[in-house]
């Protein structure tokens, strides 16, 4: 009975286990970052959300007490930005940069973060990812 291969196939399944773990370490790295990722872009989000809300829940008093509320409440982009600004300086959130914009009834507001996921040296090639997210609200009036 013999026991060993052709001696040219000797050693050959080195390179393949090889190849193998390699591809396996990746699907693993590329989890975890993809992983990373997502939870960063929910916390954007989620901070992008309590920044519209605040924002439409600040009216425009000056409108509002000689006008009224009527059927919606009404917002200015001076007084969207400076609640975005306070929500996001109170609730101690990091964002490289949002903007807020109103059409006197709804706020948008555009929050971006810069973050370094795990393995990013690996699949970015050491470069931060950019998180963006976008979110309205409306303040809710009953007529």
């Amino acid at each position: 009975m013999r026991t060993e291969g052709p001696a040219g196939e000797r050693g050959s399944t080195l390179p393949f286990i090889l190849v193998a773990w390699t591809v396996a370490a990746l699907m693993a790295f590329g989890a975890i970052a993809a992983s990373d990722a997502f939870l960063e872009q929910q916390e954007v989000q989620s901070v992008c959300d309590g920044a519209a809300l605040a924002a439409a829940n600040h009216a425009d008093e000056a409108v509002v007490y000689t006008s009224g509320v009527g059927a919606q409440v009404p917002l200015t982009r001076a007084q969207a930005q400076a609640a975005v600004a306070d929500q996001l300086t109170t609730g101690g959130a990091r964002l490289d940069s949002w903007s807020a914009a109103t059409d006197g009834a709804e706020v948008t507001v555009r929050c971006t973060r810069y973050v370094d996921i795990a393995f990013g040296w690996l699949f970015l090639g050491g470069r931060p990812l950019e998180r963006t997210a976008t979110a309205s609200a409306r303040a809710p009036t009953v007529p």
